[in-house]
């Protein structure tokens, strides 16, 4: 697929969520038309799987009668091959295409990709059927299909926020039958191309909705999602030297985007794992990870309060990323002291300001030859008390801090303020410094601003070669970190202040002195001008 053709695909899809707007907030369509999707892609992968099975047979998943006895028996095996490889299974009656044509007659015509600019999905004038139901019962279905398997718990209650009974989509029930049914038509005249394997087209595309919601939904888009520029640097930092990873881990993952971009730095990724409080943002993680080809095995996502009721505790990764909730609130529990992820620090971050919690987390789940990576806010790097005591603690006593890396401001959804990367080793190459990159003032101002490429490509360089650079970068002796009291405000470190170019007082003067005959000699103009015509000058 060509980037043209790609561009198509995101604008289809693009819009086709526009049809399910109407008065939904950016993050109650987004569930929709996600959900829809990921249905989608699930039936064309079934339909695939199915189909290379029964070629040495000469026939079709679609042409199986399901209610013969031979039927029911292609059925059984099918059941069990799919679930094994896939982790769920369809019928050949519950897939997208058959769904979507049932719901808008048997007469449908969809165009597809190169459809017509007045039927730029489809021709669904047919006769509409009532499918809500079905559809209801499918969607179920794909879960149970999952009960007692291994893939159970990644499709446990999956589809829950399609809820196809709100109001929202209808005000009758046949109203929002015609609603799900012209969207459904729309999406089922879009090929995904699941054959191409050369790129992940549709990853790529889902990732382009997530990031359009976001642009939307406010202060509640840093619930699900990172900024692309933001995750790419810090994917970057925790693959340095890196060519496989055998784990990844967010302790707050929001829409799993994260981590997947992890696996771009890398050729390989074994595993993923990963929290999130959020139960629909976790629902779009599990979708998130199925979507992008990530088996059911390779993922571990779970659903809890990362702080309170950590669910990877015993375990250690190569790879740590992170973009928590800005100073968020937390119990600060003084059971928490008793906390192997804590006790060590002789004081819990405050209750008002989550920021090191997730920190000292991350430490803890982070192996000793892993990198970790963390978003932020600029406060956390100078405010005092229990914070500056843990900073201290993480400098001098473990000397775990490696870099930390100054962002623009206004460059996340929700919020303009100024933020940071806190990079983490255990085991660190250069034990006698700590790096300073001020990249606060690089950047495209937009509305939103955002990183460039040279932007991301000029920290990873810097970081890497860890070289200090006028105006840009520093490399702190731990001595002078320590002088410092352990503040890690980035303008102590690094010069970034412009001296202003010397005042010439002479050309100055010159300048004024000119100006001042000027003004005499239009005032001596227009007093003749007056005289001429009779009147008094106004001065």
């Amino acid at each position: 697929m060509s980037a043209d053709q790609k561009k198509q695909l995101e604008a289809k899809l693009w819009d086709i969520a526009d049809t399910l707007r109407g008065k939904m907030d950016a993050d109650e369509f987004r569930d929709y038309i996600l959900g829809f999707i990921f249905y989608k892609y699930l039936s064309e992968r079934m339909h695939v799987f199915a189909n290379q099975i029964l070629e040495e047979d000469g026939i079709t998943y679609e042409s199986i009668d399901e209610h013969t006895p031979e039927g029911k028996e292609f059925m059984d095996a099918m059941r069990d091959e799919a679930v094994e490889q896939l982790g769920y299974f369809l019928k050949p009656s519950e897939l997208f295409q058959a769904v979507a044509r049932r719901g808008n007659g048997k007469q449908l015509v969809v165009s597809g990709m190169a459809a017509e600019p007045d039927l730029p999905y489809g021709n669904s004038h047919a006769k509409s059927t009532f499918i809500l139901e079905d559809l209801t019962r499918i969607l179920n279905n794909i879960q149970q299909s999952t009960m007692g398997t291994e893939s159970e718990e990644d499709f446990d209650h999956l589809f829950e926020d399609l809820d196809l009974t709100s109001t929202k989509l209808g005000r009758t029930e046949k109203d929002k039958n015609d609603l799900i049914a012209r969207v459904l038509a729309h999406l089922d005249g879009i090929d995904f191309k699941l054959e191409d394997t050369e790129a992940d087209i549709l990853g790529d595309a889902y990732e382009y909705l997530i990031g359009k919601f976001a642009s939307g939904a406010g202060k509640k888009a840093g619930e699900f999602y990172t900024p692309q520029e933001v995750s790419k640097v810090l994917a970057k930092l925790v693959t340095t030297g890196k060519t496989k990873l055998k784990t990844v881990y967010d302790p707050t993952c929001g829409s799993g985007s994260l981590l997947l971009r992890v696996a771009r730095e890398v050729k390989e990724v074994s595993n993923f794992y990963g929290q999130e409080l959020n139960r629909t943002t976790y629902n779009l993680a599990r979708m998130n990870m199925i979507l992008h080809g990530v088996h059911y095995r390779n993922f571990d996502i779970r659903q809890e309060d990362t702080l309170e009721r950590p669910q990877h505790l015993d375990m250690r990764f190569e790879a740590v990323v992170a973009n928590p909730p800005f100073s968020a609130e937390w119990s600060a529990n003084p059971i928490h002291m008793s906390d192997d992820r804590f006790s060590q620090y002789g004081k819990l971050a405050p209750s008002s300001k989550a920021d090191f919690a997730f920190v000292q987390h991350m430490i803890y789940q982070l192996a000793e030859n892993g990198l970790m990576a963390v978003v932020l806010p600029h406060g956390a790097l100078f405010r005092g008390g229990a914070e500056g005591h843990i900073r201290q603690y993480l400098i001098e006593d473990r000397n775990y801090l490696d870099a930390v890396i100054g962002l623009p401001a206004n460059i996340f959804y929700g919020t303009s303020i100024p933020t940071c990367i806190l990079v983490m080793k255990k085991c660190r190459e250069h034990p006698g410094d700590i790096l300073f990159i001020d990249a606060s003032q690089h950047f495209e101002v937009k509305t939103q601003n955002r990183l460039r490429d040279e932007d991301i490509d000029r920290i990873i360089t810097t970081y890497r070669e860890r070289v200090a650079l006028e105006k840009y970068s520093y490399v702190a002796p731990l001595a002078e970190v320590r002088e410092n009291e352990y503040n890690l405000n980035i303008p102590r470190y690094v010069d970034t202040f412009e001296e202003e170019e010397p005042v010439d007082l002479a050309a100055v003067s010159k300048e004024l002195a000119q100006l001042n005959a000027d003004m005499a000699r239009t005032d001596v103009e227009i007093a003749d001008f007056c005289k001429q015509l009779g009147i008094d000058t106004p001065f």
